[in-house]
C-alpha cells in the first residue's frame, strides 16, 4: 500500500475537496491563491484538482516553484516539467532557485530538511506579497498528516503537537512580518488517490528519488516506521488521525481559556513579555503550559523548535528565585525577577535604566545632563509633593550642594527611609525586589558622607523633609 485510504474516482474527489474546502472556509470568491507545485504525485493533483474548481470558486490561480537544487539534473527536470504543465493551462507561474545545501551550512543546528522547508515557505510569502495574495494551498495529504503526527511524537512534543496538520494555518517567515496563511484542501485524500488522479488525467507527475531515501527521518518513518506499526494495528493510520483530532479539541479549549486569561497576567513591551508570578502559579498546569506556548508564538509568531521538555522548564521557571535564566530555542531567554518572568530575545532582561559609570557632580541650583540622564535641581520653601519615582523632595540644609551622582560600590550603606539603622545596599536591593541585572544601573545621589536617594526607590531617611525644614531641595530624573 502506497498510502492510507482508497482509491475514490477521480471525479469525486474533485467534489470533496470542494466540501472540504467550503467546511474549513480555507477560500474566498475572487481571491488570488498561490499553489505550491513540486511536480509530485501530490502537488500536481492539487493543482489540476483547483483548476477544475477555478470558475466554481472564483479562484485565480498562481503556480510557484521552488528548485532546491538538492537532486542535479532531477531538480532541474522538475522545475521544466512544472513550467510546462502551467502553460499548458495557461496559468502564470512563479519560478526560483535557491541552494538549499549552501544554506544550510551557514546556518546553525537544524537538519536539512527544515532548511529547505524555511527556504521554500520565505518563497512562497514572498510570491504571494508579490502578487497580492494573502493564502498558499499546499498538497500536503491525509498519510502526511499521519507522518507528521508520529514525527511530533517522536520529537517529544505536547498535546498541541499532537494536532499534526491543520486544514488553515498561518506563516510568519522571518524576514517578513506579513503573515500569510496556508490551506491544505487535500487534507482528507490519500495518497493513493493524488496517484489515481494524475493517471487517470494523465498528467505524467514526477518522481522524487529523495522519497525513498532513509538518511530523512520522514522517510523512515513511513518506509520503516508505519509498516511495523500496522502489524500491531492494521488501522493505525485512522487511530492516529483520530488522537490529532481529540488533541486538536482539547488544545483549542485550552488556547480560549488562555486567552481569556492573558491580559490579566501577561503585559507586552517592546519586543517583551512580563508573566505575573503570583497570577500565573495558582493556574492549573495544563493553562500553563499553553499561556507559555502563547507567549513564545506571540515573541516569534510561531512556536517552531519549541518542544515539551521546553515548555514544562518554562512552567518549572514559577518555583525558581530571582536571578535565574533558561535559554530556548529561536534566540529566546527566559529570566525569574521578583514577582514576574520575562520573555525576551534579548541575552539579558530588559532595563529601564540606562548605563551609568563614572561620578559625576550636581548643579544645584540648575540642571545637569549626563549620558542618559537630565537632572534638574531647584531649591523651594516647600515640598512639591510630585508623585514621581525619579522625582523626591530632600531636607535641603541636611543634604548640602556637594551632591554626586553615582552607582553601587561594594560597601555601600543606606539607611532607608522609615528605619532607624542603616543596612547594606545589596540587602535593601533584594528587599525591594530590584532585579540583579539592573543593580548597578541605579542612579545614586551622595553627600559626602552617605547616600540620600536611590533614584527610583527610596530616599535616605537623615534627608527626609520635615516640619522643621526651611528650604526644600527638589531632584529629578528624566531619561534622554
Amino acid at each position: 500500500m502506497r498510502g492510507t485510504g482508497q482509491t475514490t474516482a477521480p471525479q469525486a474527489l474533485q467534489y470533496r475537496v470542494a466540501e472540504f474546502i467550503q467546511k474549513h472556509h480555507l477560500l474566498l470568491p475572487d481571491e488570488r491563491l498561490v499553489v505550491a507545485v513540486s511536480g509530485g504525485p501530490d502537488s500536481v493533483c492539487l493543482f489540476h484538482v483547483l483548476l477544475q474548481l477555478q470558475k466554481r470558486l472564483a479562484l485565480k490561480l498562481y503556480v510557484a516553484h521552488l528548485n532546491h537544487k538538492l537532486r542535479g539534473a532531477e531538480s532541474d527536470a522538475d522545475a521544466t516539467y512544472v513550467a510546462e504543465l502551467a502553460r499548458k493551462f495557461s496559468v502564470p507561474a512563479i519560478m526560483e532557485t535557491e541552494d538549499v545545501t549552501a544554506y544550510h551550512k551557514k546556518s546553525k543546528g537544524g537538519s536539512l530538511e527544515e532548511s529547505a522547508r524555511e527556504l521554500r515557505y520565505a518563497f512562497f510569502a514572498r510570491v504571494a506579497k508579490s502578487i497580492g495574495a494573502s493564502k498558499v494551498a499546499v498538497g500536503h495529504t491525509k498519510d502526511d498528516n499521519v507522518e507528521t503526527i508520529l514525527l511530533h511524537f517522536l520529537r517529544g512534543t505536547g498535546t498541541a503537537g499532537l494536532r499534526g496538520l491543520a486544514p488553515l494555518s498561518i506563516l510568519r517567515p522571518k524576514e517578513d512580518k506579513q503573515p500569510v496563511t496556508i490551506v491544505r484542501p487535500l487534507l482528507e485524500v490519500s495518497r493513493n488517490e493524488t496517484a489515481a488522479y494524475c493517471e487517470e488525467h494523465k498528467l505524467h507527475p514526477r518522481s522524487d528519488s529523495s522519497n525513498i531515501s532513509l538518511k530523512f527521518q520522514r522517510n523512515r518513518i513511513r518506509l520503516e516506521l508505519l509498516p511495523l506499526l500496522r502489524n500491531y494495528n492494521p488501522n493505525i493510520d485512522s487511530a492516529l488521525l483520530r488522537l490529532a483530532a481529540i488533541a486538536t479539541d482539547d488544545t483549542s479549549f485550552l488556547e480560549a481559556q488562555a486567552d481569556a486569561l492573558w491580559n490579566g497576567l501577561a503585559q507586552e513591551k517592546n519586543g517583551t513579555i512580563y508573566l505575573e508570578t503570583s497570577r500565573l502559579a495558582p493556574v492549573p498546569p495544563a493553562l500553563q503550559r499553553q499561556i507559555f506556548r502563547k507567549a513564545v508564538e506571540r515573541l516569534k509568531g510561531n512556536i517552531r523548535d519549541i518542544e515539551a521538555d521546553h515548555v514544562e522548564a518554562m512552567v518549572s521557571f514559577l518555583k525558581k528565585p530571582a536571578g535565574k535564566r533558561l535559554n530556548l530555542p529561536q534566540g529566546l531567554s527566559l529570566f525569574s525577577e521578583y514577582g514576574r518572568l520575562v520573555l525576551t530575545s534579548s541575552p539579558l532582561p530588559p532595563c529601564p535604566l540606562p548605563p551609568l559609570e563614572g561620578t559625576f557632580p550636581l548643579n544645584i541650583p540648575g540642571e545637569t545632563t549626563l549620558s542618559w540622564w537630565h537632572i534638574t535641581a531647584a531649591i523651594f520653601d516647600s515640598p512639591r509633593g510630585e508623585k514621581d519615582d525619579f522625582a523626591a523632595d530632600l531636607d535641603f540644609d541636611k543634604c548640602g550642594a556637594e551632591l554626586i551622582v553615582r552607582s553601587r560600590c561594594p560597601g555601600d550603606r543606606f539607611q532607608p527611609l522609615g528605619m532607624a539603622e542603616s543596612k547594606k545596599l545589596q540587602d535593601f536591593m533584594v528587599d525591594c525586589k530590584i532585579p540583579r541585572t539592573w543593580r548597578d544601573r541605579v542612579p545614586l545621589v551622595c553627600s559626602p558622607t552617605e547616600i540620600i536617594w536611590v533614584v527610583g526607590w527610596r530616599i535616605s531617611d537623615s534627608a527626609k523633609v520635615t516640619i522643621d525644614t526651611r528650604r526644600v531641595l527638589h531632584l529629578k530624573f528624566r531619561r534622554l
